[in-house]
């Protein structure tokens, strides 16, 4: 394996991160009236004019006065309408809750996507629920061992799939990892798109699951070629060679900070080499035991 360009696809993607870091704490302002932020919330000013105001991973609040005219939407966060507000569209929280205050108006719909306690208390210096639980390490353990199971079920019944997609891994990691950022910068425009044209908000669950589990797959063929990569030298069937890769990649997601990068890194070269193996020119050679 040609480890050279393994690090350059590791740098590139280290720059993305905090390319997206620095997003994250910026508003993004669509023909200065849609305001858009991924990784956190969401503030519409005082007495601002806005078509629609959207936060992914985050709550938005509608400051006193203000005035939004299609939506406002918050993926993992509480939607606030403070006094006065003037909402003509509809209000959406997934993840959230709805809070109005005396004064605030909603023309249209309204709704939310939560469970009894799960976003209650001050929405001020407080993590949200999804986001403790996706990084708790009781979570990731028993995310490791469903995704031991699965692969374990598709090496049974096709035997071929992740050898396939670990070869892939192991002749092209750059390309893998462009593949994969690609694909990342592509569904981030997406749901930009689907929730600014309103009628395609309800495409953005439906193409977040099939992200996960395109993700979730391709991960499977990336523990393998850990495991490969490993116990290269012995003579271990693919099932051993597939839960070691497994168990050393669950050890280091447990890493606090480090963990997250490798788990961003795991899901993104996962994306990535099954697009590649999809839509990729040539065909891996069949990897043997």
């Amino acid at each position: 394996m040609k480890w050279q360009q393994l690090v350059l696809a590791f740098i590139a993607t280290i720059c993305m991160i905090f390319a997206g870091n620095a997003l994250a704490q910026t508003d993004i302002n669509i023909n200065n009236a849609n305001l858009i932020r991924f990784g956190g919330s969401i503030t519409v000013p005082e007495n601002q004019v806005v078509e629609n105001a959207i936060a992914f991973g985050g709550s938005v609040t509608v400051s006193p006065n203000a005035r939004v005219l299609d939506t406002a939407i918050a993926f993992g966060g509480d939607v606030i309408l403070k006094k006065g507000v003037q909402v003509e569209g509809d209000v959406y929280s997934f993840g959230g809750k709805i809070v109005k205050e005396e004064g605030a108006n909603i023309g249209g719909r309204y709704t939310t996507n939560d469970r009894p306690g799960m976003m209650d208390g001050s929405n001020r210096g407080r993590g949200s629920f999804f986001y403790t639980i996706s990084f708790s390490p009781i979570f990731r353990i028993g995310n490791a061992v469903l995704a031991a199971i699965l692969g374990l079920i598709i090496l049974h019944t096709n035997p071929q799939f992740l050898p396939n997609l670990a070869t892939k891994l192991r002749q092209h990691p750059t390309l893998t990892a462009l593949w994969g950022i690609g694909a990342i910068v592509a569904i981030i425009f997406a749901c930009i798109f689907l929730a600014i044209t309103l009628i395609g908000i309800p495409l953005i669950p439906l193409l977040s699951l099939t992200v996960i589990i395109t993700s979730l797959v391709g991960s499977l063929g990336v523990a393998l070629f850990v495991g490969q990569s490993l116990v290269s030298n012995r003579n271990w069937s693919l099932q051993q060679q597939f839960l070691v890769g497994l168990a050393i990649l669950t050890i280091v997601t447990l890493i606090p900070f480090f963990g997250g990068l490798i788990v961003f890194l795991v899901n993104m070269f996962g994306l990535g080499v099954i697009l590649l193996w999809k839509f990729g020119r040539e065909k891996p050679q069949i990897a043997t035991e």
